[in-house]
């Protein structure tokens, strides 16, 4: 292959060659330029550019990961690596302690914690059809892209908009893939942790083919991977149960005592699986049926017997005793299995024009073994669906011995009063896990070549992609209408348990196919029971992405110090989603029984784009201090059917003041449309829960004006009786017991952002080998596309002065102040602001050269970190929250990562770090138990041996010390603990 179309294959795939041989270290700036073992590769494109430049280094920063840190790592999806990025915020399918599900399996990268939809992910430098129908942005899941085909990931920090539009807010994540590859490549890896479980088996294939001379290059890769899942009492900190509840020792603010104390082995003694008895259906202790003082429960064959609640800590926790224990409420992790299939090619159509394909299919099953449940308790409320059972004696399944024992508790029971029955049932659906289905599939062809005009050089792409991403989320849920019916059982005039028309009849059921179903005990629904009141839930979508991109580069006029450039490009993006209820979603049948409507939409957008780059001084023109001088710049025309019109911009300059110094600046406009899922997703109304309520004990003193806050609160509880505020507790906060409604907002707009970066490398000759690279990053965002959640809708509600009466509609409290429904949308009111550096370090070198020369191997030293000096956010636009230094947003995360190599033999070593911090930075003695949150430090350690030039070996271990993430939380460090590898390459 001649050079020019070397250099033409890497334009194509819009990568960021700095030289043909990549540094060995886990991540490195992109001016530390390593070591050159082969041709230097004259000019390329710069990942955040698409002007080719025989200099590499640029005026905004850029970090790398190459592929041989993958293998360091024991990395079997593409997350777990982008993870260790300091820059980026880890994204697990962990929950995070609140009772949420685990979630969906899916991750994606998420530059400087601003939000997943808000870093954008590019494939070969182009866009990538997004994974999901979330209401967060068009994010790509890592678990798509196939980690046997990556050469390396470019990670460019804030900004990018001006060069690929829309989303490059946080900044970009270009995954480039190998596009050379000749031969067969076999490798196998499996992992464990050190208790024998999460299991991470996967398997990889890759053949490629060089033909016609070296012309062409064909290649395929398939891979498959999986991770099991995890459950809460799997791991120690998980285990303890941990919440916190109201603490009575708590006299005033200033008392020294925290207004809330640990609570551990939690339960919720409202109910159980057996079923708890109340006298009246409300979640209050007094209102337990209790026989001498003793409070009852049904025992799992249907008798009554005493039932311990534990020590009740408020509604509706306890600490131990027979309640449902909090930590089978959800899965700990997600489990994930991953099935990854693509083909490359390219072919010299002649010397100057390469034709180049790419066809990838991932496959992605996620699974949340927990992810739903069946429930009837007095936290629900009627309004649910599925609040308490009312039963009387009446109740076919009731056994004599049952009736005579609560006719004998409670006397009005054996006239004909009811009791009410509060369980989790364990067997009322067939499964209580959530299935997710991601199946993406993108064909890419692009033509690409350069020519000569009037004596300059000019390089041109086209491409067009079409991508598709369908999938689903299933689990099953409880048909209310048949419920109801099926739950009121009584016998006929042959003595047969049938189903009742209601309460007051014996009559049959005028459905005919009712199965009667026994709610007293456990695992007593039969399977006829089951299969009459079930259905499949959820909704399946469809992602359809088109794009034609159309680049045009080359040289304009010759400057003193070098030659301008520049890049012209037209790109038309067609969108589509498509969401799609399951039927009985659709018809309604569970839960509120509120239909859930399809939904359908597209919109197009035409952009124009154009960069500069301008060498003011360099090459044989120099001045004092300035050896050289350039200017870049960039302007995007946006034009979206739907958001409307956008202008963005980005402008730099690169000084270099001495070969071992120089200094960069860059300040760009960025933005991001609103997705359609933002603006269309179906109005849905299901059981969740709402977050934290402002006026719960444990927040109430909190928020940007506490006083108002309070002052609101107590003003709705005079004047609507709910009750004593100050031991007020929201149980809709870790269960879902509230109805919330979900949807789009169709007056949404684009949210823009202003980002300036500055910094410098610094590269002494007199330590070869060294390089050290600073920016300072500064984003300002504004009109940001905020997830109104139901507590965001509540702070605004309270924390206003004149409180906003269409905000405080949006949800609804009972007689005691529980909130029983509530909204969620999307509204243009959010904002960040941003203030940080990133630091990377790196030194290579020979040990020999310190012990005369000698072969002894050679060191590649590392070290990235990041370190957030202030951090503003805001959901509604007037509650801002500062969370730096704090579990959100770590002040300092860092990594060191230490590579020997000699000859056959490559030992790595790594270490990860978080700095301490608070949970809220406005956390004290008063608030928190515990506020102050310890850094955390994990270890890893891996080697790989070369047995001969087609076998080499690996092995290591990730978290080498079984550090666990810092106490109390589950996800500041790693939750998974001390985990062990091994794997084997095959190459011929």
């Amino acid at each position: 292959m001649t050079n020019r179309n070397k250099l033409m294959a890497s334009t194509i795939f819009g990568g960021s060659l700095l030289m043909s041989t990549l540094m060995a270290t886990v991540s490195y700036a992109q001016d530390a330029v390593p070591p050159a073992e082969e041709e230097v590769v004259q000019e390329v494109v710069v990942t955040g550019s698409r002007i080719r430049r025989v200099e590499t280094r640029t005026s905004a920063p850029l970090t790398m990961i190459d592929a041989q840190a993958m293998t360091d790592r024991g990395v079997t999806q593409a997350g777990d690596i982008l993870n260790i990025s300091t820059s980026v915020t880890p994204s697990y399918p962990v929950t995070d302690g609140s009772g949420a599900a685990s979630g969906s399996g899916q991750q994606y990268p998420n530059l400087f914690g601003m939000g997943k939809g808000r870093t954008l992910t590019l494939v070969n430098g182009r866009r990538f059809v997004a994974s999901e129908a979330g209401r967060e942005g068009n994010a790509v899941d890592t678990n798509m892209i196939p980690v046997g085909l990556i050469k390396r990931i470019d990670i460019v920090p804030a900004g990018g908009a001006a060069v690929y539009g829309s989303d490059a807010i946080a900044g970009v994540v270009n995954y480039v893939l190998k596009d050379d590859f000749e031969g067969a490549e076999f490798d196998i890896q499996y992992g464990q942790s050190s208790r024998g479980d999460y299991n991470t088996p996967s398997l990889r294939a890759t053949f490629g083919h060089n033909f016609d001379n070296g012309k062409g290059n064909i290649a395929f890769d398939a891979g498959w991977s999986k991770t099991d899942p995890l459950y809460w009492r799997d791991r120690p900190t998980s285990n303890l149960g941990r919440l916190t509840v109201a603490n009575s020792a708590n006299t005033s603010e200033s008392d020294g005592i925290p207004s809330v104390r640990e609570n551990f082995n939690s339960a919720f003694w409202v109910f159980n699986t057996n079923g708890v008895l109340f006298t009246t259906p409300a979640p209050v202790p007094q209102f337990l049926l209790r026989n001498a003082g003793v409070a009852q429960q049904f025992t799992a064959a249907g008798g009554i017997q005493a039932y311990d609640p534990g020590t009740i800590a408020g509604i509706p926790f306890a600490s131990g005793g027979q309640g449902f224990d909090y930590r089978d409420l959800t899965a700990l992790r997600s489990g994930t299995e991953r099935r990854t299939a693509n083909l490359v090619g390219h072919y010299d159509l002649t010397d100057r024009i390469k034709i180049s394909a790419e066809l990838s299919h991932a496959e992605v099953d996620g699974l949340d073994p927990i992810g739903t449940y069946a429930s009837n308790t007095p936290l629900n409320g009627a309004a649910t669906g599925s609040g308490v059972i009312a039963f009387t004696r009446d109740n076919a399944f009731l056994t004599p011995e049952a009736i005579t024992s609560l006719s004998a508790i409670r006397p009005a029971f054996a006239g004909g009063a009811p009791l009410f029955l509060s369980k989790m049932w364990d067997n009322l659906l067939p499964s209580g896990a959530t299935n997710y289905k991601t199946e993406t599939t993108r064909a890419l062809v692009s033509l690409a070549g350069d020519f000569d005009f009037a004596n300059r050089n000019f390089y041109w792409d086209v491409s067009y992609s079409h991508g598709v991403t369908e999938g689903s989320e299933q689990s099953w849920g409880v048909i209310t209408q048949r419920y109801n019916k099926a739950i009121n059982a009584r016998r006929n005039g042959a003595g047969e348990i049938v189903c009742a028309v209601n309460a007051d009849t014996d009559l049959t059921n005028d459905d005919a196919a009712c199965a009667p179903i026994n709610p007293f005990g456990a695992g007593n629904v039969s399977e006829a029971g089951r299969n009459y009141v079930s259905t499949e839930i959820g909704q399946e979508y469809k992602n359809t992405q088109k794009d034609f991109l159309a680049t045009l580069g080359g040289d304009v006029v010759q400057l003193p110090g070098g030659m301008m450039k520049f890049s012209v490009a037209y790109e038309r993006r067609e969108e589509e989603a498509e969401f799609n209820p399951l039927p009985s979603s659709l018809a309604g049948l569970t839960g509120s029984q509120v239909p859930t409507l399809a939904t359908k939409g597209s919109y197009n957008t035409n952009e124009y784009s154009a960069e500069v780059l301008v060498p003011i001084v360099g090459g044989d023109f120099t001045l004092p201090l300035v050896k050289a001088l350039d200017f870049n710049g960039a302007y995007r025309r946006v034009d979206n059917s739907l958001a409307g019109e956008e202008d963005v911009w980005a402008a730099g300059l690169r000084w270099q003041v001495t070969d071992l110094f120089a200094l960069r600046a860059s300040r760009s406009r960025n933005f991001r449309a609103p997705t359609l899922t933002m603006i269309l997703a179906p109005t849905s109304t299901d059981l969740g829960n709402v977050g934290q309520d402002p006026c719960d004990f444990r927040y109430i003193n909190g928020g940007p004006a506490p006083s108002t806050r309070l002052a609101n609160c107590q003003a709705e509880w005079t004047a609507n009786g709910y009750g004593d505020l100050s031991t007020f507790q929201n149980s809709s906060t870790n269960f879902d017991t509230a109805l919330v409604t979900t949807g789009g907002n169709r007056d949404l707009k684009n949210e823009v952002s202003d980002t300036t970066t500055y910094g410098f490398v610094f590269q002494p000759t007199f330590v070869p080998g060294l390089t050290l690279v600073v920016d300072r990053i500064e984003v300002d965002l504004q009109d940001g596309l905020s997830v109104f959640e139901p507590q965001n809708f509540m702070f605004t509600c309270y924390d206003s002065s004149f409180r906003p009466d269409d905000v405080c509609a949006t949800f609804i409290r009972d007689a005691t102040g529980q909130v029983v429904s509530a909204t969620s949308t999307t509204y243009n009111a959010g904002l960040v602001e941003m203030r940080g550096e990133t630091y990377n370090l790196n030194y290579n070198f020979p040990l020999g050269r310190f012990f005369g020369d000698r072969d002894l191997g050679r060191f590649d030293l590392g070290v990235e970190a990041t370190h957030i000096s202030d951090y503003v956010t805001s959901v509604t636009g007037f509650d801002l929250t500062r969370s730096d230094g704090t579990l959100a947003q770590p002040e300092w995360s860092a990594r060191y990562d230490v590579n020997y190599v000699k000859g056959p033999l490559r030992v790595s070593y790594s270490a990860s770090y978080l700095s301490a911090g608070k949970v809220d930075l406005s956390d004290n003695v008063e608030s928190k138990p515990v506020y102050d949150i310890n850094s955390n430090l994990r270890h890893n350690l891996s080697a790989q041996y070369e047995l001969n030039e087609n076998i080499t070996v690996r092995g290591g271990v990730i978290n080498l010390t079984d550090e666990e993430p810092s106490y109390p939380t589950l996800y500041y460090g790693d939750i998974v603990g001390r985990q062990y590898y091994v794997g084997l390459k095959a190459k011929f």
